[in-house]
């Protein structure tokens, strides 16, 4: 689609979190490649990011507007910036940062479940460490794809696999295997992870996991939801971004920025670092 992208920050982002074996982020050339579920089954996509926006071609059959609503969903495609900047533009904070990058888009995730899997395993880690065991899962439980790319697992064959099996696997605390297993097996109950969900519910349904806290229930608001107004307050580089000694702070910094306050994270994620949050 023909918009206006900054697509520096976007790319960057993406590259940091990049499963290995799943998705392929060339920040050079503007591309990311994955595996996406059109509707039937995972298909090959390239997104082709750049200042005039983002175009998605699929390497096989798709419904008709499918690669167009996925490149909405995944680059934030279907904001109008406008109320962005009219609400945010005179926040002594954010409109230096608004008027540095007029352009710069909430990202999201093409796949709900592996967005939110891969917050918990970033959890307390590095987004280097969280990359690593995300691609120990797909390594373990994921599809193999003659394009040579593995799609993430679904899932409902992470939630068959026996939990002592999956720690040893992610090489993670007990209590971080167990979410991840807990987590797949609501989804494969139905628990939605998409923009079309309902947030209050899943919000409550993910913090009655235990081992997922508040953090992690915003980044997923942000990534997988869409939820423009999604705030982790919890996340150490917004502290940084912010001076804020902690995440109290933060949240009540981001009170002034509502309903936007996912545009503000991303400003002041891409204004401290091009690889974006912790998580």
């Amino acid at each position: 689609m023909r918009v206006p992208v900054d697509p520096g920050p976007v790319l960057a982002s993406l590259a940091a979190r990049a499963v290995p074996g799943v998705e392929e982020v060339d920040v050079v050339a503007g591309t990311v490649r994955r595996l996406v579920d059109l509707g039937s089954g995972p298909v090959p996509v390239t997104a082709h990011v750049t200042a005039g926006g983002a175009e998605v071609r699929a390497d096989g059959p798709t419904a008709p507007g499918a690669t167009d609503r996925l490149a909405v969903r995944w680059f934030g495609l279907g904001d109008a910036l406008a109320p962005v900047h009219d609400t945010l533009g005179d926040d002594p904070t954010l409109g230096p940062l608004l008027a540095a990058r007029p352009h710069l888009r909430v990202p999201g995730h093409p796949d709900g479940f592996e967005a939110a899997v891969q917050a918990v395993l970033t959890q307390q880690v590095s987004l280097g460490a969280g990359r690593t065991t995300g691609g120990r899962l797909a390594a373990a439980y994921g599809r193999e794809h003659a394009s040579g790319l593995r799609a993430y697992p679904r899932p409902e064959d992470v939630a068959a696999a026996d939990p002592v099996a999956l720690q040893a696997v992610l090489r993670v605390p007990r209590t971080r295997a167990r979410a991840v297993h807990a987590l797949a097996v609501a989804c494969a109950q139905g628990l939605r992870l998409d923009p079309g969900a309902d947030g209050p519910d899943v919000r409550a349904a993910l913090l009655a996991v235990p081992g997922i806290g508040p953090w992690t229930a915003d980044v997923v608001a942000l990534r997988a939801l869409g939820d423009r107004d999604a705030f982790p307050s919890g996340d150490l580089v917004l502290r940084r971004a912010l001076g804020a000694p902690g995440p109290r702070d933060v949240a009540a910094a981001g009170l002034r920025w509502r309903p936007w306050r996912a545009f503000a994270a991303t400003h002041l994620w891409a204004s401290v670092t091009t690889t974006g949050p912790v998580g």
